[in-house]
């Protein structure tokens, strides 16, 4: 078995014309390729289920069988575990494969496996020393295809043959400096699968880390933060191209999470990391929250108010102007997102959380522990001062108990299915009571956004009127959570005894 460390960056038929001139490689003579690429599966799809992907490959006349695992890439990054064998077309012999569970699984599935889709490409292949690493730099350029549908490529895979991961994404940043080129995260067999089963385009929910006790935080931030990155990424394709609103909600959840999970391990990552990328998504993260808070107030907050005052002239003009500012906030993600700096972005993010190295060895189950239990305390003392509190300060409370909520989240795996129910005791409740409030108040900032304080009165007077009958709400809704959370809730997440 070897592993296969590769980063994937899609780019223009263009900028594959222009590639070869590139200073880096212009001395470096090419090797030329046709890869013709059969996949196989069972009828049930069995293989695409637990994430491997089984392929015949012409090569001249050479004949490959290849066996890959598919764990999800980050940043255009995958490390996968690959076995890869001459073979005579239909003959599934996986005697190379040395993962007994898995060789098994693979003999006991070979008499369903049949073919799904196929990969035709022609591949240009430069061997690139850099740095301390020598590195394959191939560009492929061709299709898939299945059922009669097809899908084109155009992308270039780095792989690591020897080195430092450092060194890829050292190569990726020259190469980005002159050519346009976005970090890809759908493999081939991916893409190849989705066309194969005519799977729509849909919003991508977080998936939860798989921690271990065993791991470092730092690993375990590894693991998270990359994790938001993709949950991000795999919604980008529905950014630019869908109305579906999830597509930027759930986009706007991802960096939420990301930047939830740099606070929540800051004690353990250098401060130059946390301040730097604590901010640098802030943009997106601002643009994503724009158009998100758009995309409610029509959606949510104005359709109650229209249905109350349905003559109203000023709220059908209310309604025309925020569809406008919503198609406003959509171009501007679009915009960013189609810039040089995303991508630039994106690469150095990922090579940033890769190169992180354990500052404080402290057990994980302890500095979750320790860092929950942190946050569980700053929230009580919110939550109990609410009556003082501002609108500006009742919204800082709402973003920490989503915090806390987060937190939680991240640090599942390492929590007695049994406990979690104790730690997100009414914090359902009260997140959903928070943000209706702060739906309300940013819905009249949007209306003054529009129309200043000349109009509209209606509106406002709906408005006014529904966050004072949820503030009267809020307080049982704090104390009840309050009542239920004492000191020592962190300490009972992580218990093995019954909570």
């Amino acid at each position: 078995m070897s592993t296969e460390i590769e980063l994937k960056l899609q780019l223009t038929p263009k900028a594959a014309k222009q590639l070869g001139n590139h200073p880096l490689l212009a001395d470096i003579t090419p090797q030329k390729q046709r890869l013709l690429n059969t996949y196989f599966d069972t009828p049930e799809l069995q293989l695409h289920a637990r994430r491997i992907a089984i392929r015949f490959r012409q090569k001249g006349w050479q004949w490959l069988l290849t066996v890959k695992s598919a764990e999800p890439a980050s940043g255009g990054l995958a490390m996968r575990s690959e076995w890869e064998t001459e073979a005579t077309p239909g003959n599934f012999n996986f005697s190379h494969v040395d993962n007994d569970e898995l060789r098994h699984f693979l003999e006991d599935a070979t008499e369903h496996l049949e073919p799904v889709f196929t990969t035709d490409f022609r591949r240009q292949i430069w061997h690139v020393p850099f740095g301390e690493s020598l590195i394959e730099l191939a560009v492929d350029r061709g299709s898939i295809e299945s059922r009669g549908k097809s899908t084109p490529i155009c992308e270039i895979e780095l792989e690591l043959l020897c080195g430092t991961v450092e060194d890829i994404f050292g190569l990726t940043r020259q190469l980005q400096a002159d050519l346009n080129l976005v970090p890809a995260i759908a493999s081939k067999a991916e893409r190849g699968y989705n066309l194969f089963t005519n799977t729509p385009l849909r919003p991508f929910r977080a998936k939860t880390a798989p921690l271990t006790p065993e791991q470092t935080p730092v690993e375990a931030f590894r693991q998270i933060a990359l994790g938001c990155l993709e949950h991000f990424q795999r919604n980008e394709p529905g950014l630019l191209s869908s109305n579906d609103l999830e597509f930027v909600h759930q986009a706007r959840v991802a960096l939420r999470r990301l930047r939830s999970a740099i606070k929540l391990f800051a004690p353990v990552l250098p401060a130059q990391f946390v301040s730097a990328y604590g901010q640098t998504w802030k943009t997106l993260a601002s643009a994503l929250g724009d158009a998100r808070n758009w995309d409610v107030f029509l959606t949510e907050t104005l359709p109650p108010i229209q249905t109350a005052f349905p003559d109203n002239r000023d709220i059908k003009q209310l309604r025309n102007a925020a569809r406008r500012r919503a198609k406003a906030a959509r171009q501007a993600i679009t915009r960013i997102l189609a810039g040089r700096e995303y991508p630039r972005l994106l690469v150095e993010f990922t090579a940033a959380t890769y190169a992180l190295g354990d500052v404080l060895p402290t057990p994980l189950p302890d500095f979750a522990e320790s860092r929950i239990a942190a946050y569980i305390r700053r929230a009580k003392k919110l939550a109990n001062r609410h009556a003082q509190l501002t609108s500006t300060e009742r919204h800082r409370m709402r973003i920490y108990f989503k915090k806390l909520r987060y937190a939680i989240e991240f640090m599942t795996p390492l929590i007695p299915p049994k406990n979690m129910k104790t730690g997100l005791i009414n914090l359902a409740h009260l997140q959903d009571t928070l943000g209706l409030i702060n739906d309300l108040v940013t819905a009249e900032q949007l209306i003054e956004e529009v129309f200043g304080e000349k109009s509209t009165t209606a509106a406002r007077a709906w408005i006014a009127g529904q966050t004072e009958l949820l503030l009267d709400q809020l307080p049982e809704v704090l104390m009840g959570w309050v009542r239920l959370t004492d000191s020592s809730l962190a300490s009972q997440l992580f218990s093995k005894k019954k909570a």
